[in-house]
Order: C-alpha cells, then structure tokens, then sequence
C-alpha cells in the first residue's frame, strides 16, 4: 500500500478529504483533512433525486482543490466514493463522467450496505470494544445501520432516510406528522436488531454531541468516544427540536446547521424510542476512515490484529527514539504493579494504562528535552485518538505529566475529575510510575536487578551499584507505607 494516501467521501451534504500516511505497517496518522458543505443533494428531491446544476457545480469546483491539496502532499494513491445523492440520481452519469475527465479522478458509487459496512469497520476498530452496538450513520440523502461486536460486524442496513431529505419532503412543508410517519415506517427494517448501545457517525450525531459537551463544559476537547446517557441526548434532542433559531444558537447548535439540525434530530429522536438503549457514544470516524481501513486491511479480514492499537503504534514510530528503554520501563512498571497491588488497594484493571504510559514516557522528549513532561502530556491527550475511553486517555496523559515530579495539582485534578480515578489511586499510580523511572535511571542495556516484595517492603538486589537509582528514589514522594530497600 502507499505510504501516503489521500480519500475522498461525496456525501449528500458534505465532501470530505483527508491524507493518511502509514507509519509502519499498520499504524497511520492524518496529515491534513478538509470539508465541504456542498450541499450536492440540495433541490434533488423535490425534483425525483435529479442533481441540480449549482450543487453539482459547488461540488466539482471542490473536488478540483482537494485534489490539489492532495497532490501537494505527493499521495501516490486516492481513494473516492460517493453515497446517497449520486446513486439516486437519474443523471449521475453527467456528474461522473465530467470529474472524470476533467479531473481525472474515478468516483466509485457504492451502494447503501457498502456506506454501511465502511462506517461500522471504522468503528469497530477504532472506538473502544464494543457489544451489541448499533452503529448510525445519518446522512443527507440516507442513515445506515450496523451491529458491532467487537470487531465483528453484521446487519449492514441502508434506509432513504437523511436530513436534506426529510427536510425537503416533509420540513419545508411544515408536515412534522408526516415525517414521523415516515421515519417510523422506515425504521420498521431494523425490528429484529436490539441493540444495547448506539454508535453514532455523522454530522447530526455530532454536532448533537458537541452542543451537549459545550452545554455541560465537559472538560475534555474530544469528540470521538464521547459517550452520553440515553435521558441526557434524548432529552438534548426535544431541546432542539421545540427551538427556534435563536434557541438553537443557545443551545449550541451552528448557524450552518440550523435548515438541518432538526430533520436529523426527528431521526435520532424516533430511533431513540424504538431501541432500550443504555449509552450513545459518539464516533470521530466513519465512511473515510473505513474506505482507508479496508484497503490497508486488505488481507487481515478488515481487522486490526487482535491487541493492536493505531495511536499507540504511531506514536511510537515517531515519537519514541529509545524503543528499548520504553519496552523495559513498561515492562518494570507492570512488574512493580503485580507485586503492590494488592498491598496497595489498587484495582487490577489499571495495570494496562500503566504499563502503556510508561512505554510511551518519553515520547515529548525529542521535541524539546526540558519540557518534555509538558509535551508529552499534550502529545498522549491528542496523539491517543483510536480505542481509548476518554478515561482511559486522560488517566495516561496525566500520569505522563506528572511522574517524576509532584503528586497531579489539584486544579488539575479538581477540572478532569469525572474523567480520572479518586485522588488517593491516581497518586498511587503516579508514584509507581515514578518509582519505575527512578530504578532505571542508569539506563542499562538490560535490567540488571531483582526485585521481591516482603511484607510492605519492595526489596531490590543486584550486582551492580545502583548510585543513581537510590539517590533518585530518595526524592521521590511517600508511597502509602510502601518501603523501597536497596540490598
């Protein structure tokens, strides 16, 4: 596969671009992304899906900068699809064929179960693990649905139904009724699915999250795995609906959104009453993602191997230099972790964060030696996209932040809060992070030390004089009633 490639989504509302290079075999990063709101299906249905000339114009004249914009990376490959507005279109042929050869660029029309499938394999592989998850995909001209176990992904469905098309038909007629109606009619195709929890791509989807984020002053600037209750979005969604446009900008909702925001809301809401669902948890992710997946994942089934994460992998790739420091003081944190747990009332599920965050310790350190704590802290809270709960995020970034220092402050600790374990654990896990990185200060080749826990003492041997590593524990803070004992 190329190492740089560039793909293209020609939505009903949007069109989308983004550059994907490949670190290694299966980690990637975005160089650049751009968006469109070309409106492509503006007009087309009131008029039996025909594409109108402005949109298709609007539409061209952005396919010609994205391509530019992706020939100035040096991407040897372009991915592009289109959905709803062109494979309903009667005269779709004219539109394809003049991107075609005026810009020589192959637009691929894929069907509703396609659309489908790309959106769910984004998600399956770069949300946390989810089960029993229904993922929507609300569209302009068309919302498609799939279930999501794990990386596993069945019951691809496509319905006519989107926001400029419910808009069109039904809004501009002022005949909400009818647009119930027909929405539930629609829905009637997904009888047999009961899904626990929604995975929601798309622009409705997020700007709904976005608004509920900003309304809450939720801490953390991060869509992708924002999760919500069910009464908390459903009850967001009523807001907007019984709003008028000052309202909706109260609410949060951006002016280009207003003419759409609530044909896609009537959706969710509607979709929301048919299912028992417990969590939505919003996705970064989508159609794009998915196309790009697939064509890296080509010969693993459309699966990232089993443990493997996208983000981590880039980072290290790019920004760990030492990978033999990194895997020994991961492999020493979760050492120190197994044998003080326990003693220490730590709950066994964070020996995953620590172990990572002690991996990917020195990652803000090639950009600037001295403030390497503070970038690495912003590197791990940005750079950590794909498969992590915001928890998960925050606690890593924190503890990177503040190993080998002070305990967290408690501003820091007083804004994230919701997002990260009581105080009395977070220490905990900060000291033994700390710990970790004082035993190696030396930086052998290979650990040259043991280590046995007695009682509340954590015993270290070894044949070699470890000056720096006693001098450095000594400045460490108190651990509980942990004792740290050189023999």
């Amino acid at each position: 596969m190329a190492k740089r490639v560039g793909v293209i989504d020609i939505g009903s509302n949007s069109v989308r671009m983004v550059v994907y290079e490949k670190t290694s075999r299966f980690a990637f990063h975005i160089l650049h992304e751009c968006k469109s709101s070309v409106r492509l299906s503006q007009d087309a249905y009131q008029n039996a899906g025909t594409l109108q000339e402005i949109p298709m114009q609007r539409t061209f004249d952005a396919l010609e900068n994205f391509l530019s914009i992706i020939n100035s990376f040096k991407a040897r490959k372009i991915l592009c699809v289109a959905t709803s507005a062109l494979r309903d279109a009667p005269n779709r042929k004219d539109f394809l064929n003049k991107v075609k050869h005026k810009l020589g660029l192959k637009i691929k029309v894929i069907n509703g179960e396609r659309e489908s499938y790309l959106g769910a394999v984004a998600c399956a592989n770069l949300l946390p693990k989810q089960t029993n998850a229904l993922s929507i995909d609300i569209g302009g001209g068309s919302t498609e649905f799939s279930l999501i176990n794990d990386k596993n992904i069945t019951n691809n469905i496509s319905l006519k139904l989107g926001t400029v098309r419910i808009k069109e038909l039904y809004f501009d007629k002022d005949d909400i009724q009818g647009a119930k109606i027909y929405i539930d009619s629609q829905l009637e195709s997904l009888d047999n699915i009961n899904p626990t929890s929604i995975i929601g791509i798309g622009g409705t989807f997020r700007a709904v999250s976005s608004a509920i984020m900003t309304s809450k002053s939720y801490p953390f600037d991060k869509l992708h795995a924002f999760e919500s209750s069910h009464d908390e979005f459903s009850n967001y969604l009523d807001k907007i609906l019984s709003s008028n446009e000052d309202e909706l900008k109260k609410l949060h909702i951006k002016k280009a959104r207003y003419d759409i925001i609530k044909p896609g809301a009537l959706i969710l809401s509607r979709i929301l009453q048919k299912f028992n669902i417990k969590k939505l948890i919003t996705s970064g992710v989508g159609v794009r993602e998915g196309l790009y997946l697939t064509d890296l994942l080509r010969n693993s089934k459309d699966k990232l191997p089993l443990n493997y994460n996208a983000s981590v992998r880039y980072i290290l790739d790019l920004h760990v230099d030492n990978k033999d420091y990194a895997n020994q003081l991961s492999k020493l944190a979760k050492n120190i972790f197994d044998l003080t747990y326990e003693f220490l009332e730590i709950d066994k599920k964070y020996r995953y964060e620590l172990g990572l965050v002690a991996k990917l310790f020195t990652s803000g350190s090639n950009m600037h030696f001295y403030s390497q704590h503070k970038h690495n802290y912003h590197l791990l809270q940005n750079a950590l996209e794909y498969g992590f709960t915001h928890q998960q995020t925050m606690l890593i970034a924190t503890l990177s932040r503040y190993a080998n220092r002070k305990n967290p402050s408690p501003i820091h600790v007083e804004k994230y809060a919701e997002l990260l374990p009581s105080v009395e654990i977070l220490n905990k896990l900060t000291n033994l992070l700390s710990l970790s990185i004082s035993l190696l200060r030396h930086r052998p080749r290979n650990i040259d030390f043991e280590m046995k826990f007695d009682n509340d003492t954590l015993n270290i041997s070894s044949k070699n004089k470890l000056y720096l590593a006693q001098e450095s524990v000594k400045k460490l803070s108190s651990l509980e009633n942990l004792e740290i004992n050189f023999l």
